[in-house]
C-alpha cells in the first residue's frame, strides 16, 4: 500500500495484533455455563471467550468477527485458494486502468426487516465509511475511493484515485464494508458513533442479547442465500478456557471452535476419548520468527541462516503443538493468493552446517568456551515472546538450548503482549514471534507492514543489499494491471525475503474444531474471520 493513511494504519494492525492475541488466550474469570432445560431442539450452542459486542458492521472493538459475519455480508466473499465470488454484488467489471469498479448488486436481496437492497443503500454505508475514512485507512482501497456513483437502482461504480489491485479482496473483509439496512442508520448517519439495530441481508437476526452472559440469533427466514440448518445458535460467553472445556464435557456446548478457544493438551486429551467430532482446518497463517539485521551480530546472512540450520524444526513443532500444526517451509502459507509456485532456498535441520556457517562470518568458538566470539564479542541474541502464550515459550526454551550447542547464547524475555508489540514497533528487539494475517488479509497486508517503517520487519530487513528494490517493487505490486507482472513480483518479492534469513518461518497456525456427535457437516471457511455455521446440522436421535 503506498499512499496516506500508514499511521492510521499501524494504529489499527498493532490493535488488530492486540485483539487476535487477546482471543487466543482469554481471560481468567469463569461464567456460569449450565444449559437451560427445554432449550429449543434446533439450537447450536457455543461457547466463546468474550461477549460479541455492539453489533455494529462499521466499528472493530469489542465487537467479535464471527458475530458481523453471521449478520452482515459483503459484496465479495473470499473462497478456498483465495477464489473472489459474487455475493451482494452478482458481477463486477473493472476499467482497464484499473481505477473503475462497477458493481451489479443480486436484485433478490432484502434486508431482515424486509426493505430492499440496492444501490442507494450500499452508497449510504460507503458515505458512512468515508465519513470515518481515518478510522478505516488501514484498509488499503479505503484511502484511495474518490467517490461513489450510483449508475440505477442496482447498479454501482467505485472510482479509486489511482489503481489497486487488491481492492476486490479487501471488499471480502468482515469489517468495515459490510451493508447496514437503513433502519439501522442514526438520524445523523454517523455509525461510528453506533447503529440504532443491527439490520443485515445475512443468514442471521440477533435475537437476545445479555452482555457478557449470551447471545441469541435465530435464523433469517426469508434469507436470499443457502438457509442455515439450524433454527437458532447461542453464543455463551464463558472467558475461562478450563471452564469452557468442563461445559462442554457436560454436554452444555456443542461446539467449540477457533484459535485459542480450547487449548491444544485439552483438544489432544477430548480427541482421544473418541466421544467427541474433530476438525482442524488448513493453514490460516505462519507463526515466525523476525530477525532485526540492524543488530551487528544479524546482520550478516550467515549467521542468520546458521540460525535456521541450527534447530530441528520438525521436531520442535510436531513435540510441541503435538502435531496440530506442521513445520512450515514458507513465510505465508500456499493456499494464500499468488503464494503457491515460490521456489525459496530449501534449510533442514544440519548443525554442522550451522557451526561451519558460523566460522566463515568471524564467530569461532575458543577452546574450552561454550559461546562463539568474534573481535571480542560473544554471540549473544535476545528472543522476545508473549508471555502469555505457552506455545512461544516453549520453542523460546527449545531453541536456547538447541542454540546452544553450535555457540550461539539466546537470552529469552517473556513480556506482556502490549510491550512485545511496542518494542518491536520501536525496534528494541533481537528476535521477535509473529504471524501474519492470513485470509482475506495477505499476502498484500504482509507487504505493506514490511514496507511501511514502525513495524519492526522494515528494520528486520534492514541489511538486505538489495532493501531498496524491494521496497519499490513492493510499491509497484498493488498498483499493477497485469496479473502476470503481479505475480512475478510477488514471486520476486517473497523469494527474497525468505532467502536471505530475515523471516524463519516455523509452523502452519491452524484453527481447531470440536464437537458434540450429533453435530454434521462442520467445514472452516476460507476467511479466517467469518462464522462456520451455515451448513450445520444437529442429528436427532
Amino acid at each position: 500500500m503506498v499512499n496516506g493513511g500508514t499511521r492510521h494504519r499501524k494504529l489499527f494492525l498493532t490493535a488488530f495484533i492486540l485483539l487476535l492475541s487477546t482471543f487466543l488466550f482469554g481471560c481468567t474469570n469463569a461464567s456460569d455455563a449450565s444449559k437451560p432445560k427445554g432449550e429449543d431442539n434446533n439450537m447450536l450452542v457455543i461457547a466463546w471467550p468474550r461477549d460479541v459486542g455492539e453489533m455494529n458492521p462499521h466499528v472493530y472493538n469489542p465487537s467479535q468477527l464471527f458475530a458481523q459475519s453471521m449478520v452482515y455480508e459483503p459484496l465479495v466473499s473470499y473462497q478456498n485458494g483465495g477464489e473472489l465470488k459474487p455475493h451482494l454484488a452478482e458481477s463486477w467489471e473493472i476499467s482497464d486502468d484499473g481505477k473503475e469498479y462497477t458493481f451489479h448488486l443480486r436484485q433478490d436481496v432484502k434486508f431482515s426487516d424486509g426493505t430492499n437492497f440496492n444501490a442507494e443503500i450500499v452508497k449510504k454505508n460507503f458515505d458512512a465509511i468515508l465519513n470515518n475514512v481515518e478510522l478505516h485507512s488501514w484498509l488499503g482501497f479505503i484511502t484511495k475511493i474518490d467517490r461513489t456513483e450510483i449508475i440505477d437502482e442496482n447498479t454501482i461504480k467505485l472510482i479509486l484515485t489511482e489503481p489497486y489491485y487488491p481492492t476486490i479482496q479487501e471488499l471480502a473483509v468482515v469489517r468495515p464494508v459490510r451493508f447496514l439496512g437503513e433502519a439501522g442508520f442514526p438520524e445523523d448517519g454517523d455509525t461510528a458513533k453506533g447503529v440504532v439495530k443491527p439490520i443485515g441481508t445475512g443468514p442471521w437476526i440477533l435475537e437476545e442479547h445479555k452482555a457478557d452472559e449470551y447471545t441469541i440469533y435465530k435464523r433469517n427466514e426469508n434469507y436470499w442465500g443457502e438457509l442455515p440448518k439450524v433454527e437458532k445458535i447461542k453464543v455463551k460467553i464463558i472467558p475461562d478456557a478450563e471452564t469452557r472445556v468442563l461445559a462442554f464435557e457436560k454436554g452444555d456446548i456443542d461446539l467449540l471452535y477457533g484459535e485459542g478457544v480450547i487449548s491444544i493438551d485439552a483438544f489432544k486429551q477430548l480427541e482421544s476419548t473418541d466421544n467427541y467430532k474433530t476438525s482442524i482446518s488448513e493453514p490460516v497463517a505462519t507463526r515466525q520468527l523476525v530477525i532485526n539485521t540492524k543488530k551487528a551480530q544479524l546482520s550478516d546472512e550467515r549467521v542468520r541462516h546458521a540460525l535456521h540450520y541450527g534447530f530441528n524444526k520438525e521436531a520442535m513443532v510436531n513435540g510441541i503443538t503435538s502435531g496440530y500444526e506442521e513445520k512450515a517451509d514458507r513465510i505465508l502459507p500456499a493456499n494464500l493468493p499468488y503464494t503457491k509456485d515460490i521456489d525459496v532456498k530449501s534449510i533442514g535441520y544440519d548443525a554442522e552446517k550451522a557451526k561451519k556457517l558460523l566460522d566463515e562470518a568471524g564467530w569461532t568458538l575458543p577452546k574450552g568456551k561454550t559461546v562463539r566470539e568474534k573481535d571480542g564479542q560473544l554471540l549473544e541474541i535476545e528472543m522476545m515472546y508473549n508471555s502469555a502464550e505457552s506455545i512461544q515459550k516453549v520453542m523460546a526454551e527449545t531453541l536456547q538450548s538447541e542454540w546452544a550447542a553450535i555457540g550461539v547464547k539466546l537470552n529469552i524475555v517473556g513480556v506482556e503482549l502490549t510491550e512485545q508489540v511496542q518494542r518491536f514497533k520501536d525496534n528494541k528487539f533481537d528476535i521477535n514471534f509473529f504471524s501474519n494475517y492470513g485470509a482475506p488479509y495477505d499476502p498484500h497486508t504482509f507487504l505493506n507492514i514490511v514496507a511501511s517503517e514502525g513495524f519492526g520487519f522494515n528494520e528486520a530487513i534492514s541489511a538486505y543489499p538489495n532493501k531498496d528494490e524491494l521496497l519499490k517493487q513492493m510499491s509497484e505490486v498493488p498498483m499493477t494491471t497485469d496479473e502476470e507482472l503481479r505475480q512475478q513480483l510477488y514471486s520476486s518479492i517473497l523469494k527474497s525475503i525468505q532467502d536471505q534469513g530475515a523471516i524463519i518461518p516455523i509452523s502452519y497456525l491452524k484453527k481447531t474444531a470440536i464437537y458434540q456427535k450429533d453435530i454434521t457437516n462442520f467445514t472452516f471457511p476460507a476467511n479466517r474471520d467469518e462464522h462456520p455455521f451455515t451448513g450445520i446440522s444437529i442429528e436427532h436421535k
